[in-house]
């Protein structure tokens, strides 16, 4: 039963973390993670679905939880098939939004608004590196919902958060909103391109001691440019340094399983030398709930200079 699961012990260290948003399970089929009072459980077959389903049970029953609501998601072979999560059993009458604590930082919930319902759980520990670093100024691209930069913000940094989707960046606002922050003072939203937005910000010989690079594997920008992350990761990470202030950080992280931490050091050891600036590299700890293997690949580039 406890194979894939995490401990009890684990579960009420979350909880006495201020963290309510973690994995329960982890297996090469499937995934259930733990929102709130909530749980999504991601598979990929329906017989990984249909285990799982006896295994949080019996989850629950051994540990005395048991979820208010469990909603479903498939994970498809190819992204065009992504679809929201649907809901299997509870109240369907209970609102679709919500919100979850990690270590007491709130984030807002919704599981009608796509394929994720708002919080990448497995950049936990990066997050946690921005506040501890506490930059000054903060770059965060394809910023999503904004949580690195509410992780910034709360260690008092100024932000600027890039995401082509404005919907995303007002779900961004409201969590800054929710953590008592002021997301107009100080922080900037901008829905554009990425990849047209670090060319102009250097023109203005504009700065940061912090810089996030967590872009899709695959999407389409303006113009119908086409990104592809083996493709293209390499000139991302030179145009971002390009921002990069003394000293600073600058996180590369990607999801994509074609791309290794050997691909991740081998493109920001080329990056440091074609800006010809010495830098270290390290990687956060790997959060206790994700098993080797899962989560996203993320490397820290740490400026000297």
């Amino acid at each position: 039963m406890n194979r894939g699961w995490i401990t009890p012990a684990q579960f009420a260290a979350f909880g006495a973390a201020g963290t309510d948003a973690h994995r329960m399970f982890s297996d090469t089929e499937g995934w259930i993670e733990r929102l709130a009072e909530d749980v999504l459980l991601s598979h990929k077959t329906d017989a990984a679905r249909d285990a799982m389903h006896c295994g949080l049970a019996e989850w629950a029953a051994a540990n005395i939880w048991q979820p208010r609501r469990i909603f479903e998601k498939l994970l498809p072979r190819q992204n065009e098939d992504r679809d929201s999560p649907v809901l299997f059993s509870g109240d369907p009458a209970l609102p679709l939004t919500g919100e979850v604590r990690e270590n007491g930082v709130r984030y807002g919930l919704d599981f009608a608004a796509g394929y994720s319902a708002g919080l990448f759980l497995d950049q936990r520990m990066n997050r946690a590196f921005v506040r501890n670093v506490a930059p000054k100024r903060m770059l965060n691209t394809f910023a999503y919902t904004c949580s690195f930069s509410v992780a910034a913000a709360l260690a008092g940094a100024e932000t600027v958060s890039i995401d082509l989707s404005k919907k995303s960046l007002d779900r961004g606002r409201a969590n800054f909103l929710m953590n008592g922050l002021d997301p107009n003072t100080g922080h900037k939203f901008i829905a554009d391109d990425v990849l047209e937005v670090l060319p102009r910000l250097a023109r203005r010989a504009e700065n940061f001691d912090a810089i996030v690079l967590d872009p899709p594997t695959f999407s389409r920008g303006n113009k119908g440019r086409r990104w592809q992350v083996e493709q293209h990761l390499e000139d991302l990470v030179i145009a971002a340094m390009e921002l990069a202030a003394p000293r600073a950080s600058i996180l590369v992280s990607t999801n994509c399983t074609t791309i290794q931490f050997a691909d991740l050091e081998r493109v920001a050891r080329f990056a440091l030398k074609f800006h010809r600036r010495p830098g270290d590299l390290h990687r956060e700890a790997q959060p206790p709930d994700f098993p080797p293997g899962h989560g996203a690949r993320t490397l820290w580039i740490s400026l000297r200079g």
